[in-house]
């Protein structure tokens, strides 16, 4: 039997893992469930993985895989887990992350998006690269405009459930909002996967890793590229 704060953690990295392909980071655990700190997230997770409902995979800090949904909670099953009941009040809290579905409903099941290189999420590398190849993912992770993937290297995002090795699907655009996970360009020479807030006048390209300064740049110096949408993970 889990407890009530048990179940909405549970039920919120599911639905965060379906729709996006990307766990929630603790700051947003903690505000989903109205948390006033982090250790109170770090005790939840602690009882799910004792009670066989979640995983933390070795070896990636953050990363969490849902083994198994509460029965009791059933309405219905869809594949092999079951879709359970949350309080309406959480259900909101939940939609806030969904993402934007593909306007067409002809589209096809699978789209095939290029793969541009690798981006940093650590010490800012060369600028994106050419074509390189290309990767299939449901049309439903993407949503309207145009689309590219980036293979990540460096870990300075991993509260945010991005690690080395993922691959990250990015929305080509110039413009975004506070808060974002973007594909900068800084001094047109170095791409960089971050998190955009600002510093008075100026731009913070904010980690998602403690180890990691928040870079604070001048705005001329910093060009979005584009926004992150989705996330593809290879377990080997």
């Amino acid at each position: 039997m889990l407890t009530r704060k048990q179940h909405d953690l549970l039920m919120f990295i599911h639905t965060r893992l379906q729709e996006v392909g990307v766990p929630p980071s603790f700051d947003e655990m903690k505000d989903a469930l109205d948390l006033k700190s982090k250790s109170g997230i770090h005790r939840l997770i602690t009882a799910l993985e004792e009670r066989g409902f979640i995983r933390r995979l070795p070896n990636r800090a953050r990363a969490l895989e849902v083994l198994k949904l509460p029965e009791s909670y059933a309405t219905k099953t869809t594949g092999s887990v079951p879709e359970a009941q949350v309080t309406p009040s959480f259900k909101a809290s939940m939609q806030i992350h969904a993402p934007v579905q593909a306007a067409n409903d002809d589209a096809p099941e699978i789209a095939s998006v290029p793969v541009m290189g690798r981006i940093a999420a650590g010490t800012p590398i060369s600028a994106i690269q050419e074509h390189t190849h290309s990767i299939s993912v449901s049309p439903e992770m993407l949503g309207g405009g145009e689309h590219y993937a980036l293979e990540v290297k460096g870990d300075s995002m991993i509260e945010a459930g991005i690690l080395d090795g993922d691959t990250v699907l990015i929305k080509k655009s110039n413009t975004c909002e506070l808060g974002d996970i973007v594909v900068a360009l800084v001094d047109d020479e170095e791409a960089t996967l971050k998190r955009f807030q600002r510093d008075g006048q100026n731009i913070a390209l904010e980690a998602a890793n403690p180890a990691y300064e928040t870079r604070v740049l001048g705005a001329e110096r910093v060009n979005v590229q584009g926004k992150l949408v989705g996330l593809v993970r290879s377990y080997h």
